[in-house]
């Protein structure tokens, strides 16, 4: 078949569609003329469409007839009704599910992930060089300040300390014996006066020696595992033993940019840990730092969180929560919220009707979305059926009652 023959088949098939539209659905008329299309051109169309229905051959005249008279008689009975199921069929609600419209605050609380460390801590090291000759702590033991944890071979020490008290003793009576003598010149008077300061040095000096011998705890605290072993040659940059001040713990958290300016010093804080599932520590910010990371937009934030029971160990990893005050906004379903090319809107029903409003997402959350929009606390959003929805048409709430049921009631 050539081209021209399809051409003029399809304008043919689109005319006889046309006109069947025409005739059949009575706003079509109203549509044609809102497009443009002449009245005249929409009256001839439905003038053709009405004659054949008009033409009827002679037999059937008188059938025509009875039909009218009974049509005329069933229509004043049915006229009503037929009025109503127009009327229903062209504004038949749409079953709906809704929710109500709730408050949510935005930024409300904070979520990180932080680490802990004791509140002091302190890595022992040796003062002096020397081979280990005892070891006084244990492993998990609990030390003051003070106590000896170690000591290091003092036999030279202890010479060097007997070597001076013997200088010091020398000194002090040779000293005083000048003091008594007149034939004695002043000038060897006052020699054996800075001899005995001397003497007196060289004692403290070796006493200081041999105490640094001693391996001591510098705070009060938990000793970790000890490092050495008897017999080990150490130096001063040994590392003997840790000693952790944990009755209280630090946990350092980075809170993002926003929260800046809301975090102060003193603001409460929740804690929890892995090693204790359920249980929540309370604490307290310590410190903040005075920069935001350029990198991660972030800032460090230092919480401190008593530990009266000595259950939680430097460097475990915290979940750590704060609350804020915020701002509040409506809080919908997540399915409410559409959009087309204007943007984001709910489907509002007020007086079973739906009326579309305008909303602007300010925080999605998994359960819950908050918008920026003229709601109220408890007004109805549809959440299912949003495919049918029309701007103020009727509805109908899935699990409401009917009318009819109520008026029957």
């Amino acid at each position: 078949m050539r081209i021209w023959k399809q051409l003029l088949l399809s304008i043919v098939v689109l005319a006889a569609g046309l006109c069947l539209w025409v005739f059949m659905v009575p706003s079509a008329g109203e549509t044609l003329a809102k497009m443009g299309v002449p009245g005249e051109v929409i009256a001839a169309i439905r003038s053709e469409q009405a004659q054949p229905a008009a033409i009827g051959t002679a037999g059937n005249t008188n059938a025509a007839a009875r039909q009218q008279g009974q049509g005329q008689g069933q229509g004043q009975s049915g006229a009503g009704q037929g009025g109503q199921r127009g009327q229903g069929g062209g504004n038949r609600a749409t079953l709906v599910v809704v929710e109500p419209v709730a408050t949510g605050t935005v930024n409300d609380r904070l979520t990180a992930i932080g680490s802990g460390e004791a509140i002091q801590s302190v890595v022992v090291m040796p003062q002096a060089a020397g081979t280990i000759h005892e070891i006084m702590v244990s492993s998990g033991e609990k030390v003051v300040k003070g106590q000896v944890l170690a000591r290091l071979d003092d036999d030279e020490q202890i010479i060097e300390r007997d070597k001076a008290q013997v200088s010091l003793k020398s000194a002090q009576e040779k000293s005083a014996s000048y003091k008594n003598l007149q034939s004695v010149s002043r000038l060897d008077v006052l020699d054996a006066q800075i001899a005995e300061q001397a003497a007196k040095l060289a004692l403290s000096t070796a006493e200081l020696n041999l105490r640094r011998r001693d391996i001591v705890a510098p705070i009060d605290g938990i000793a970790g595992i000890v490092a050495v072993n008897i017999g080990d040659n150490v130096t001063t940059q040994t590392s003997i033993v840790t000693i952790d001040d944990r009755s209280a713990i630090l946990v350092d958290f980075w809170a993002p940019e926003r929260f800046a300016v809301a975090i102060e010093p003193g603001q409460a804080v929740e804690a929890s840990s892995i090693a204790r599932p359920g249980q929540v520590f309370t604490g307290k910010v310590e410190a903040i730092d005075n920069r935001v990371d350029p990198a991660s937009r972030t800032m460090r934030i230092r919480a401190r969180v008593e530990n009266p029971d000595d259950v939680l160990r430097a460097g475990m990893a915290f979940n750590v929560g704060m609350r804020f005050e915020g701002e509040k906004y409506p809080s919908v379903d997540p399915l409410a919220v559409q959009w087309d090319g204007e943007g984001s809107y709910v489907w509002l029903v007020q007086d079973n009707k739906s009326v579309k409003t305008r909303v602007r997402v300010v925080q999605r959350n998994p359960d819950a979305v908050l918008v920026e929009a003229g709601l109220n606390e408890g007004d109805r959003v549809v959440t299912e059926g949003l495919q049918r929805v029309r701007e103020g048409a009727p509805v109908r709430i899935f699990g409401a009652p009917d009318k009819a049921e109520v008026a029957s009631q």
